[in-house]
């Protein structure tokens, strides 16, 4: 689905509005909708685990730091970060990071047809602070460490293949990955100040033990063409790999990553944006910019991202006011669920079950503000189709 530029967009005192012609700064613009509302309707009070929702939609936990999963055995891990869904013949799994250091790694729970918990277990121990990642299309977890010189690590969600480390895929501070099915390659974020974007080229699609690390080259402007150039030394030592190409472009603080429909979107947390790379003709623009719409916009702090098959885009805030947003094609930003009384915490993982009636996603550090905190939930409701 074709996406429209932001920039369009505004949300005037919490009210969204999407605007016909150019970026609003005392402008005519076309009349908001109603107050908090956007496709899913007003957020009502909040439910019995915190969590404000439109009507219709109700949520549940599912796991807790410290905790028995379910009526399982396995203990959940701290700080629960990125997470994914994986078809499992008539149900589903979804694992989750642990963005500790050291001893992250990651986590699955597996759920039959009618949602109910059957399982959980571990898929990844040993290694630090792992915080987002990526689904592949062979059904693997790519778990990112987000530390100087980190890792990817590909992982089994069902735990039956041990972990394996995919150094050619580049040391750096890794955050998000991002599989791209019809150019063959992984989109790759840096958790830096003056990160970079990259893409991950196999030398056969399918298998991650080798290929080309590559690096986006732009201009400093926040719209038009790239290019890629090959990182001569993905290994990141002892020179970085953000600054070993010329030209390649810094993006304020990598965070979610997210591919559809020959697009590519990720955000950066430095400047609260979400930037859209059009894969066809080799353009970049801003999707997503709160200082221009003069900061009324209800995302705020935005981090992880992931997609609905509505074409809706859904951005998890870590700060502002604990938020999970949409934001839809037709260029409307608006709160989609909010978690009250969790101020120092962040939310992380969105991801939707395979058929699209469920989202999960966590609170990293719960009401205690400790990574020993961690809430994971879901939301099951009539999400857009």
């Amino acid at each position: 689905m074709e996406r429209r530029s932001l920039l369009r967009a505004a949300v005037l005192g919490g009210t969204s509005a999407a605007l016909g012609g150019t970026l609003w700064r005392g402008a005519a613009y076309a009349a908001p909708a109603q107050p908090g509302t956007g496709p899913y309707g007003p957020l009502g009070s909040p439910d019995a685990n915190g969590i404000r929702l439109p009507s219709g939609f109700t949520s549940r936990v599912i796991a807790r730091s410290g905790q028995r999963v379910g009526s399982t055995s396995y203990t959940w891990h701290n700080a629960p970060d990125g997470g994914a869904c994986y078809a499992d013949g008539t149900g589903w799994i979804y694992v989750s990071n642990s963005e500790i250091n050291p001893s992250g790694g990651a986590s699955a729970v597996k759920f039959s047809s009618t949602g109910a918990i059957t399982g959980a277990y571990r898929i990844l121990s040993n290694t630090r602070q792992n915080c987002a990642g990526g689904k592949t299309p062979w059904n693997t977890w790519l778990s990112c460490e987000e530390v100087s010189l980190g890792y990817v690590y590909e992982t089994d969600p069902w735990g039956t293949n041990a972990a394996v480390q995919r150094a050619a895929m580049g040391r750096f501070k890794h955050e998000a990955a991002a599989a791209d099915p019809v150019r063959k390659v992984i989109y790759l974020t840096e958790d830096e100040t003056n990160g970079r974007f990259y893409r991950f080229v196999p030398t056969t699609w399918g298998n991650l033990s080798s290929g080309k690390l590559q690096v986006m080259v732009a201009g400093s402007a926040t719209s038009g063409s790239f290019t890629w150039t090959d990182v001569p030394d993905p290994d990141g030592s002892p020179t970085a790999t953000r600054s070993q190409v010329s030209g390649s472009k810094s993006f304020n603080g990598g965070e979610g990553c997210h591919y559809a429909n020959d697009t590519v979107w990720f955000t950066t947390k430095g400047d609260n944006r979400v930037w859209q790379l059009n894969l066809l003709t080799n353009t970049y623009e801003l999707a997503y910019d709160d200082s221009l719409v003069n900061g009324t916009a209800p995302l705020t702090g935005v981090d992880n991202i992931t997609g609905a098959s509505s074409g809706d885009l859904f951005v998890a805030e870590d700060g502002g006011n604990m938020e999970i947003c949409v934001i839809t094609p037709d260029d409307v930003v608006a709160s989609f669920l909010r978690v009250d009384g969790q101020s120092g915490s962040e939310i992380t993982g969105p991801a939707f079950s395979p058929d699209g009636t469920r989202l999960y996603f966590s609170s990293q550090r719960g009401t205690t503000g400790s990574s020993s905190g961690g809430i994971t939930y879901e939301v099951t409701g009539p999400f857009r189709s």
